[in-house]
């Protein structure tokens, strides 16, 4: 198993590295920053309307794509006896999630033009949502080439057309937001659809009929993945909604934190891909009742590598970073630089979490996981509410950092005591020291006298050299794990 995760996570590594950067650093970045310059605060309300939809997206999900992956993995003759049911579950549930944005919106006072905004978002979730069950069926059947591919068509679609209208001069009008929205729709529209006909060349066929029995059973099972996949998108996404809503500057200031949160977002994408491939790996050691903490230790050391290096290198190169995407921002580059920096330390603790928590839930242990959750989103909004009126944009980077420690703390600790895994001390220790090690090499290159980004990036190579050279990765150890066999 071991094999197979890393060769298929070399894979998808590969193929988003060539896409999804260039999308959220050069795309999403370039549609920010002259959406911004045309009609100030239109980017923030959008980047605040869609962290709604995307909140009430569990009631959309039910948590059957999590419950899906992990049933599949465990018990993959069942593919075809639940496809076509679970369509017309997800289906109907799509119209419920439209009538509840609606709804919520309604009673948090958004205007016309917003809600016409909402509308659009929320068939792109709808169709979103689509897309992770057809890619849950695809992992859970270990299919990760297929699934490694479905992961960027949407994303690179979006590429081609976006590239079009921001450069192509096919228009005289400056970008629109909806612009930037109706190219979701499409490339959304298409991902799903390609996505749907290799799941059905596995199935066979597609029946549309509604079973309510089935249909009870099915929420029934995946409804303690929604409460965590709710409480955690909460926690993530409260930040920009509570910006816009508490300050009377609200679009500017949430519009100062997508700035940053938009770097977060590109780098936290790793995370994202280790938990996509690990959850259907862990299933399916954990049904065989084989042993998890190879694998376990093996996947934590090498995100944790990837994520110190470049989250603490990233805060101490901070101002230069944003300076660099948006040139323009003036008097804003030092409170978005700063809430980028705390962003990219909490994207440390974030993947610990993307292990340890998935492992947790590979396991089943959804009440444990669903009460740190609880405590994380209770955490995250007392803190925004205190913390946001004084400090605006880096209050809420602050508070992102406070709850992901902790819930990666209470992971890691729920993880050794349910699954009595060992604790290694000479590991922890080399985590340790490397991440001190880091540390020390950022502050140091950040005071040489050269172009900042070759100081973050000769910084970074010898970060690498140093984990390949102290343990943290070992070679040997991955040469091994390409000589065995599947």
């Amino acid at each position: 198993m071991q094999k197979k995760f890393f060769t298929n996570l070399v894979l998808v590594l590969v193929l988003n590295a060539l896409v999804k950067p260039f999308y959220i650093i050069g795309i999403d970045a370039e549609v920010l920053k002259q959406v911004e310059a045309s009609n100030p605060g239109s980017y923030g309300e959008y980047f605040s309307l869609l962290g709604f939809t995307f909140i009430l997206n569990i009631f959309l999900d039910l948590g059957i794509t999590n419950y899906n992956t992990r049933n599949i993995a465990q018990n993959s003759q069942l593919l075809k006896k639940h496809f076509s049911g679970i369509i017309t579950l997800r289906a109907l549930l799509s119209i419920g999630y439209m009538l509840l944005i609606f709804i919520t919106g309604f009673f948090l006072g958004y205007s016309g033009q917003q809600f016409e905004l909402l509308a659009i978002l929320g068939v792109n979730q709808i169709l979103v949502a689509f897309i992770l069950y057809f890619r849950s069926n695809l992992a859970g059947l270990l299919l990760f080439k297929q699934d490694s591919f479905i992961s960027i068509l949407d994303r690179f679609l979006l590429i081609i057309i976006c590239s079009v209208l921001l450069w192509g001069n096919v228009t005289e009008q400056a970008f629109k937001i909806e612009w930037f929205i109706y190219a979701q729709t499409f490339a959304y529209g298409v991902t799903a659809i390609i996505s749907c006909f290799l799941v059905l060349r596995k199935t066979g066929k597609l029946k549309i009929s509604f079973n309510y029995r089935f249909s009870w059973v099915i929420i029934r099972k995946s409804i303690p993945f929604a409460i965590l996949i709710l409480l955690t998108m909460t926690s993530y996404k409260t930040d920009g909604i509570m910006l816009e809503r508490m300050l009377p500057d609200g679009k500017e200031e949430a519009a100062i934190y997508a700035r940053g949160y938009r770097f977060f977002e590109a780098f936290n994408m790793v995370g994202y891909l280790f938990a996509g491939l690990l959850l259907p790996i862990f299933a399916r050691l954990l049904k065989k009742k084989e042993d998890v903490s190879e694998i376990l230790h093996f996947s934590f050391k090498l995100i944790l590598t990837f994520a110190i290096s470049v989250g603490v290198l990233s805060f101490f190169f901070q101002e230069e970073i944003i300076a660099w995407r948006f040139d323009s921002l003036g008097e804003e580059l030092i409170q978005a630089s700063k809430s980028f920096g705390m962003l990219m330390i909490s994207f440390v603790f974030m993947c610990i979490t993307y292990i340890f928590g998935t492992l947790l839930t590979a396991h089943g242990s959804l009440k444990a996981l669903n009460i740190v959750a609880l405590i994380a989103v209770g955490l995250n909004i007392i803190l925004n509410y205190l913390i946001i009126p004084e400090y605006g944009a880096y209050g809420a980077s602050m508070t992102s950092l406070v709850t992901q420690s902790l819930t990666a703390i209470f992971q890691i600790f729920l993880v050794f005591k349910i699954l009595r895994l060992k604790f290694e001390s000479k590991k922890i220790f080399s985590i340790l020291t490397f991440s001190l090690t880091v540390i020390v090499l950022g502050y140091y290159a950040q005071q040489l006298n050269y172009h900042w980004a070759l100081k973050y990036f000769s910084a970074l190579l010898i970060a690498g050299v140093i984990a390949l050279t102290s343990g943290m990765v070992s070679i040997k150890g991955i040469l091994g794990i390409l000589k065995e066999k599947e």
